[in-house]
């Protein structure tokens, strides 16, 4: 089974493919999340032109909005970080997912498992933007700066507006 999510942003709509089959877990959680409506009325709060764009976090003002249990790292299921990707964004532990996704723009292959140890276990790839990469190509050129403690922070808010799960 393929899992599709539309997510309808500010600048335009994505269509989204999860691989439920290689990456169940990061999978399962992003459209829980989804079916939650977690992600209506967030924004992309870090946007890095030649590397990705980050969602899932946080609201307009950069408030950040109450997320569930971190769930296991599935980086080595053989998925890459590769252009259009979507992966679980994290903080230095590699079990610390939760809500927070990003969008590669660019092959990131320096983001891709090695080995399960501190520098190599990764980011975990759990789906791809099959619709709509032209959208992610223009998130991707806003102007940026610094929000209080963020950066990369778009100047003007790029909103996600709704994700469903179609399919």
């Amino acid at each position: 089974m393929t899992t599709i999510v539309e997510m309808q942003t500010s600048a335009g709509n994505l269509r989204i493919e999860l691989d439920d089959e290689r990456a169940p877990l990061s999978a399962a959680n992003f459209a829980d999340y989804v079916r939650r409506g977690h992600y209506d009325g967030t924004i992309f709060h870090r946007v890095i032109k030649g590397f990705m764009i980050q969602g899932g976090g946080f609201d307009a003002q950069m408030r950040q909005k109450p997320v569930g249990e971190a769930i296991r790292n599935e980086a080595g299921n053989g998925l890459r970080n590769l252009r259009y990707s979507l992966a679980m964004a994290r903080t230095s532990a590699p079990h610390s997912a939760t809500a927070q996704f990003f969008i590669n723009t660019v092959d990131n292959g320096f983001l891709d498992f090695k080995s399960e140890s501190p520098q190599g276990w990764g980011y975990a790839v759990f789906g791809r933007v099959v619709g709509g990469t032209d959208v992610v190509d223009r998130i991707e050129q806003v102007a940026t700066g610094q929000h209080g403690p963020h950066g990369d922070v778009p100047l003007e808010p790029v909103r996600i507006e709704r994700a469903i799960v179609v399919e």
